[in-house]
């Protein structure tokens, strides 16, 4: 008997309990009708994060190389990797059958955020070992501002309903746009530094936490451990 509107209960058994790419198997199954409604949550939010990370991207990369700020740049080229992964959901979640389409879609984000780790880091390094300093950025600390309190929004919503449907992928993309929301406030707090005290390696330190975080959840979308 269904307990909750949208849900059928079903029995505990070893296969509801076995992971499936990081993911278990729920304990309850969704009817068709609440499926097709999460899929359409998610396919929209997908669309909102796209078009706010093609702005935010446009705005931080050209921001950044105004400032000669690596973190700045760095933080625009996140934004570019959030396209990427929003878009292979997306791709996912447009076929008659997204579950056959979750693996790929895992694939595409964590190459996407192992890209992010690899350009950030080398140019962390390059800053650090006396390339330009950074300049101060209004628009890159407004920018990083606005992303602080957007952001969280819709990571939540898409979080929510990718482990409501047991989709590693949807909750992979929502993690990806949760990663944006402690980089802007970390993007914040060293743009703010070096703003106020002039202390210019706090830039290229802020880039390498970025791309250390970016690391981390690329080998966590390879393995697929992303329902949790």
């Amino acid at each position: 008997m269904s307990t909750e509107p949208g849900r059928i209960n079903l029995p505990l058994t070893a296969a509801a309990a076995t992971p499936v790419d990081g993911c278990r198997a729920p304990l309850t199954a969704l009817d068709p009708q609440r499926r097709l409604t999460l899929n359409r949550r998610v396919r929209l939010l997908v669309a909102a994060t796209i078009t706010y990370n093609v702005i935010e991207a446009i705005v931080a990369i050209t921001a950044g190389s105004i400032a000669s700020s690596t973190a700045l740049i760095g933080f625009g080229l996140d934004s570019v990797i959030e396209v990427a992964s929003a878009t292979a959901v997306a791709w996912q979640f447009s076929g008659t059958d997204p579950e056959r389409r979750e693996r790929t879609a895992l694939k595409v984000i964590a190459v996407s955020f192992f890209a992010l780790a690899a350009y950030v880091t080398v140019e962390s390094v390059r800053s650090l070992l006396g390339a330009e300093d950074a300049d101060h950025s209004t628009v890159g600390i407004v920018l990083a501002a606005v992303s602080l309190v957007v952001m969280p929004f819709l990571s939540a919503a898409q979080r929510h309903a990718g482990r409501e449907l047991g989709s590693a992928s949807a909750v992979a993309d929502s993690k990806q746009t949760l990663l944006c929301t402690y980089l802007s406030g970390v993007l914040l707090v060293g743009l703010l530094v070096n703003s106020l005290f002039g202390w210019s390696w706090a830039d290229p330190i802020v880039a390498l936490v970025i791309a250390g975080v970016a690391a981390k959840e690329g080998r966590a979308a390879w393995r697929g451990h992303h329902c949790c």
